[in-house]
């Protein structure tokens, strides 16, 4: 069994799920009608997660990725580990590259996603990502 195969398999994704698509049950989409929730599991075993907030200017809206991250951060901090996305509809959905690179600053290469063909890496689904290890100190 690969790393990251023995990693998933240690996680309730189904109860990830179902906490991401509680929090899309809160999400604010008036104007896309396209409501995200996201769930991830922290490196303590706290589960944070958030929900997609539109704006009448469209360019202020805030994805369900953004929403998760601020929650972490006002819960105590700590890296993600395991991460799960979902459409208004429940389904798997994959974060968009802008999201991607918020989910590497706070879970690195190796968190987990849950995606529609199976768990895999961040480092897969955001190869050669920039990080803090990019910028001169």
């Amino acid at each position: 069994m690969t790393a990251v195969r023995a990693a998933a398999a240690d996680v309730d994704w189904e109860k990830l799920r179902s906490v991401a698509r509680d929090a899309m049950s809160r999400a604010y989409a008036p104007y896309s009608g396209y409501p995200v929730g996201v769930a991830a599991l922290v490196d303590d075993g706290r589960i944070v997660s958030g929900c997609n907030v539109e704006n009448a200017s469209y360019g202020l809206g805030l994805c369900a990725e953004c929403g998760l991250v601020s929650a972490l951060q006002n819960s105590g901090g700590g890296r993600l580990t395991h991460f799960t996305c979902v459409d208004g509809k429940g389904d798997i959905l994959v974060p968009c590259g802008r999201c991607r690179q918020l989910l590497h600053e706070f879970g690195g290469p190796d968190l987990l996603l849950e995606t529609p063909a199976g768990i895999l890496p961040l480092s897969e689904m955001l190869p050669q990502a920039f990080g803090p290890d990019h910028l001169t100190k």
